[in-house]
């Protein structure tokens, strides 16, 4: 799918329904891939991290995450069409996974919330095809006995979809570097969605992540762990407006 310019990455113009539609044929291609979603926090880390700028650049959906890149996107009159989370895009691709048949391998979160997640799961949607669950230890990513591990325990299952919830750049740089190596086919880098799945932390209300208020309502909920983040290193997205106004309006990859 083509993708356009926005700050210093290149993003797909995309709904949720043609998401959710790209992902399945994706599926019935057999193409091993990966999507990501990009917010405010991961664009800045993109600005001192290239790795993660390359990771996110080939990805083969890059969603936006977040009113904010919206609203940039408007001021570059170049605006995309839709805020797709993984908080709401995980939920819908798990109703169609149900519906095609697709099988589902959830990774991530603290000892035993991607088998809460799970459980959930089975109980909203009858005959939902989720074929294991890991909630990997602490430092996992640097063990590569752990890591190897984690490959097999996926590649014997075969899912269609893996969802992945490690936090950003954790998460994409642990697919980058081991889709093609898992037997499975469509990777999702899914952030705290598996903790909402898990009931253990609560969504905004759906009028405040309408109106870009999602970070507020996380902020009340964790302001030690979330203050330096949303207040300091995030309030730099302006000078990146300016930085890339030039860019912001053109051009298609």
């Amino acid at each position: 799918m083509k993708k356009q310019p926005l700050l210093n990455t290149y993003v797909n113009n995309v709904s949720m329904t043609e998401t959710l539609k790209e992902i399945c044929r994706l599926i019935e291609k057999k193409k091993k891939s990966y999507v990501v979603a990009i917010n405010v926090d991961v664009v800045m880390k993109m600005e001192k991290d290239s790795y993660l700028k390359k990771i996110t650049d080939e990805a083969d959906l890059t969603l936006v995450d977040g009113k904010p890149l919206v609203w940039i996107s408007e001021l570059y009159k170049n605006p995309v069409k839709e805020k797709i989370s993984g908080s709401d895009l995980v939920p819908n691709l798990c109703k169609v996974a149900t519906k095609r048949g697709y099988s589902i391998f959830i990774i991530g979160g603290a000892t035993g919330i991607a088998e809460k997640a799970k459980q959930n799961l089975e109980k909203k949607l009858d005959g939902i095809k989720i074929v294991g669950t890991y909630s990997p230890p602490f430092g996992f990513e640097n063990d590569n006995n752990e890591l190897e591990k984690i490959n097999e325990m996926i590649s014997a299952v075969s899912p269609d979809i893996v969802i992945a919830c490690f936090g950003c750049p954790k998460q994409e740089k642990w697919i980058y570097e081991n889709y093609l190596k898992y037997d499975a086919t469509v990777s999702v880098c899914a952030g705290a969605t598996v903790d909402f799945l898990a009931g253990n932390v609560n969504r905004a209300p759906r009028w405040m992540s309408n109106h870009g208020l999602e970070w507020l309502y996380r902020f009340f909920q964790e302001p030690k762990r979330l203050f330096k983040r949303y207040f300091i290193d995030d309030m730099k997205i302006i000078k990146l407006v300016f930085k890339y106004r030039n860019r912001g309006n053109h051009g298609i990859k």
